[in-house]
């Protein structure tokens, strides 16, 4: 690894951990050459995965739109980052292992309102409804009836 400092090829490993996720390692390093040190992290290699969207357009794979649909969904809710941060991990890794270089949003949405119907059911229906694009409250009241069943 080159150094950031110095330029130098050669850095030593001073000390490798897996992060929380065990999905990448971070390694702090040092150069023989300067003597600094600095932190390095390394993931694991995928294939990318594109996303068939509604209209048949595709786009890359984005945990970050996972996220940003669950913490929309959980505002002001008893719901912590981390949950949604370990089921935002859990799909994605169910993606990737799924092995599929494709996977619909239809796909997506559905494991997203699965994971938040057992952690929140308010942010299940708040997610439900932009999801499954509601246009009246008929569409609300079948969702809550179905839910309460």
């Amino acid at each position: 690894m080159k150094c950031l400092f110095c330029g130098n090829t050669d850095t030593k490993v001073i000390d490798s951990r897996t992060n929380e996720d065990v999905t990448s390692i971070r390694r702090r390093r040092e150069c023989p050459n300067c003597g600094k040190r600095f932190t390095t992290f390394e993931v694991y290699e995928t294939i990318p995965i594109m996303v068939i969207k509604k209209d048949g357009s595709r786009e890359s794979f984005d945990r970050e739109k996972i996220r940003k649909g669950m913490v929309k969904a959980c505002e002001k809710r008893p719901v912590t980052m981390a949950q949604i941060e370990q089921v935002v991990s859990t799909i994605e890794k169910s993606i990737y292992n799924s092995l599929l270089q494709e996977v619909s949003s239809k796909e997506i949405g559905e494991e997203v309102m699965k994971h938040l119907k057992q952690l929140d059911e308010v942010a299940y229906v708040r997610f439900a409804s932009v999801y499954k694009q509601f246009t009246d409250i008929d569409n609300f009241i079948e969702l809550l009836k179905k839910l309460k069943r």
